[in-house]
């Protein structure tokens, strides 16, 4: 049996609508009655976050002063992932078609995210996605998990996964961030970086993935040529 694990914002869906629209809100929340600021386009904003730039850099690129930068970071992660906001993702394109490719070759398919349970529970149930991945093959955080970094938390769903999981012949990470090609390598998962999420393509060779490629269906596409089984899609 072959496994597809994946992350979820990235490969199934863009949060980049969410982020933005949050980074609007707290844009105009912070800068002061009358203050002067240059709202950036959502493509400049986005390739930010693609390059890492942090938060209160962001808000001082936008015209923000030092402190209010501070508070314009403070407030942006207080309430990016409030459900109030999750209504602004979307399905990033062609990872529908992916995801029933994979259910037609036959893999299994895993999902793995920082998301908690109420929010991949809104997510799945706003995109109608809950026929691809049942209760046991959803890997999140409990609701009341204290974070603490994505690159060492990840690591850690990754061998509880690998641990509850059957046996599989060989298993596969597909995710767009640093902290989905660690949790791989750390675990011994084959690890593929996408470009169609929150990371450009330096930041993700930065971390060594086995392989980097556009979306989802492309990283589909590898995994079932490299497979040495006959898979028929």
């Amino acid at each position: 049996m072959l496994r597809l694990i994946t992350d979820f914002d990235g490969p199934i869906v863009d949060v980049s609508p969410r982020y933005y629209r949050v980074y609007q809100f707290c844009l105009e929340k912070t800068r002061r009655q009358h203050q002067a600021v240059r709202q950036l386009s959502k493509d400049e904003f986005w390739q930010l976050k693609r390059e890492r730039v942090p938060e209160w850099e962001i808000g001082t690129i936008s015209g923000l002063d030092e402190a209010q930068a501070l508070e314009f970071a403070n407030l942006r992660r207080q309430i990016v992932h409030r459900l109030a906001y999750l209504h602004y993702d979307q399905l990033t394109p062609g990872a529908v078609e992916a995801l029933k490719k994979v259910e037609r070759a036959g893999l299994e398919l895993v999902v793995m995210t920082m998301r908690r349970v109420i929010e991949l529970d809104y997510a799945l149930n706003q995109f109608d996605l809950g026929r691809f991945f049942p209760e046991n093959r959803c890997y999140r955080l409990d609701n009341d998990y204290v974070k603490t970094r994505d690159i060492d938390d990840k690591p850690l769903l990754m061998q509880q996964a690998l641990q509850e999981l059957p046996p599989a012949e060989d298993t596969w990470m597909v995710g767009d961030t640093e902290a989905d090609i660690v949790a791989a390598k750390t675990n011994g998962v084959k690890a593929i970086a996408v470009l169609c999420g929150i990371r450009d393509r330096a930041q993700l060779e930065a971390y060594s993935p086995d392989w980097i490629v556009n979306d989802l269906s492309a990283a589909v596409d590898l995994i079932l040529c490299q497979s040495p089984q006959k898979i028929s899609v």
